[in-house]
């Protein structure tokens, strides 16, 4: 046995597992998708699939009732099409690698039948988390999937949902969008609405003022997901890129305490968290205000009692000037990687935001400041 041999092992045994559980998903899609065919038939497996979401229903109750259905319509199909998929490897691999993958399987079978059904993501919850992952699948993703049955396909590794964009449900989702009449904040109300979203819009003054949220109270109960798109850049900087995002977001998570999904907060972030204000005094107040509320948002970002997503664009064209891309092309980026299942999502042509992550996840200061700066 060579230096090498075991490493080899270990990367077919992974492409093994990893190919034969994307088989899996992209058969699970297909299932879900064939719910509206119009072949009898499709439909007809399509509704032995759905015995599954009966046995684990959108309420994330277990139901016992099904749980026979369940082991012959779903759990021994899901065994049969990965075990096929891990078997073909044998035409390309060495037989050990394909063999662990296939004893893993049959044992995760075993394991499954002799608990009629439940296993570590099929079991009842009171509350879903909203640490969510990103290429591995946890409890709380595979979760959404039953919350949210034509999204959240992957069952294992990550791989399908991140390449077909279904990580996150918009159709039928209700929406609450600050900052709608700003050039960001319009575009996403536009592509929300064309993908299926239930928009509504709360702009500053009308419906919110720092330290009064009263006018959209009931505006902020309705809504499954916040999108903070609002905000300035010289007058009145810190209460609208500071102040107002964090006061939203705690009494968001507040209202989405009693709920089964977990409230759900996309905020504007931008690029100066980074480079700062480029030495411009006209920028300095801006510049603080944004990182403020970048160091806060780490604690959203790291936290099980929302999803929350941080949006890093660079500059974007609006009414304070023109931008390194259209507003229209800022959401269909930013929409591309929340369909994906990014908590971070860098919205950029200059690779800034990248390198920002670094900054936003593990260099940020334990202790956001949050003292306003003098005028």
């Amino acid at each position: 046995m060579s230096l090498w041999d075991i490493p080899i092992f270990a990367v077919q045994a992974f492409v093994v597992f990893v190919v034969s559980t994307l088989l899996f998903d992209a058969l699970h899609y297909i299932l879900h998708r064939w719910e509206g065919s119009r072949f009898k038939l499709l439909r007809t497996f399509s509704s032995w699939h759905w015995v599954h979401h009966k046995f684990l229903g959108l309420d994330m109750q277990i139901n016992p009732a099904y749980a026979r259905q369940n082991i012959w319509l779903h759990i021994l199909p899901e065994y049969l099409t990965s075990m096929s998929g891990t078997l073909i490897f044998l035409l390309v691999f060495p037989w050990p690698p394909v063999a662990l993958v296939a004893a893993i399987r049959t044992f995760m079978l075993f394991g499954t039948l002799k608990e009629e059904g439940l296993d570590f993501n099929h079991m009842s919850m009171d509350r879903v988390g909203g640490q969510q992952g990103l290429l591995w699948v946890n409890q709380n993703y595979h979760a959404m999937h039953h919350v949210y049955p034509h999204n959240f396909f992957s069952s294992f590794v990550n791989i399908f949902d991140l390449m077909f964009g279904t990580t996150c449900q918009i159709m039928g989702r209700h929406f609450l969008v600050t900052g709608s009449n700003g050039a960001y904040g319009a575009a996403m109300v536009e592509k929300l609405k064309s993908l299926g979203g239930i928009v509504e819009t709360a702009k500053s003054g009308a419906d919110f003022a720092p330290g009064d949220y009263s006018a959209m109270q009931e505006k902020l109960e309705r809504a499954d997901v916040l999108v903070l798109a609002h905000g300035a850049k010289t007058d009145h900087c810190w209460d609208a890129n500071y102040t107002t995002f964090v006061d939203m977001i705690d009494r968001f998570i507040e209202i989405g305490k009693s709920r089964l999904a977990p409230p759900e907060v996309w905020a504007l972030g931008s690029e100066i968290e980074l480079h700062g204000d480029l030495g411009m005094d006209e920028l300095k107040d801006y510049a603080a205000s944004k990182r403020a509320f970048a160091a806060r948002a780490r604690e959203y970002y790291a936290s099980p009692a929302l999803i929350y997503r941080h949006i890093v664009p660079s500059s974007f064209t609006s009414s304070m000037g023109k931008g390194a891309m259209s507003a229209k092309t800022a959401v269909a980026m930013t929409l591309f990687f929340v369909r994906r299942g990014f908590s971070y999502v860098p919205v950029t042509l200059t690779t800034m935001a990248l390198w920002n992550y670094f900054r936003f996840r593990y260099f940020q200061k334990t202790e956001p400041e949050t003292t306003k700066p003098a005028q």
